[in-house]
């Protein structure tokens, strides 16, 4: 009975957002055991593009940045390599020169061109692989994903997946 005033005070909708917030003041995914390792090759999604409509389809392009946060407070991370892949899986570009150390607690950005290409649009994405000389945290890495058409913004984020962690 309860139940039921509580839904119809909240609505569905309400009762879900209501459900999340407890979620985080329970310690929801914060909360999560810290993990300790020596380095990773993470997949990270991207988009050059998405379709906008209807009533009329249009391709809006897109520009990614892709963030790279150094978690650990005393461990400095190295960035050994950040591959861009279009939607067949080619390589389309590197984007280090040599590797890059992250100091602690640092971060860094890479502003990936706008592509006019259709080919990189959905399946495009990120190969990032990072190593550390001893155990550290974990890094936070994002693609924040920008654009617009006429006085209509788009933005997201998505976030990695390790596809491959470095033994002892």
């Amino acid at each position: 009975m309860q139940m039921q005033k509580v839904k119809r005070l909240f609505g569905v909708a309400g009762l879900a957002a209501l459900g999340l917030f407890l979620s985080f003041l329970s310690g929801g995914p914060a909360a999560a055991a810290v993990k300790l390792i020596k380095g990773q090759t993470v997949y990270i999604p991207s988009y050059s593009n998405v379709i906008s409509g209807p009533p009329i389809y249009m391709t809006v392009p897109l520009r990614a940045n892709l963030v790279i946060h150094n978690t650990d407070p005393s461990q400095a991370i190295t960035i050994a390599r950040i591959d861009e892949y279009d939607t067949e899986g080619k390589k389309v570009s590197s984007y280090l020169k040599a590797p890059i150390t992250l100091n602690p607690l640092g971060a860094m950005r890479v502003v990936v061109k706008e592509s006019k290409k259709e080919a990189e649009g959905l399946g495009a994405n990120f190969i990032i692989q990072w190593q550390a000389e001893k155990k550290v945290n974990e890094p936070i890495i994002e693609c924040l994903i920008i654009g617009s058409l006429g006085a209509q913004g788009f933005s997201f984020a998505t976030q990695g997946r390790i596809i491959k962690e470095q033994a002892e």
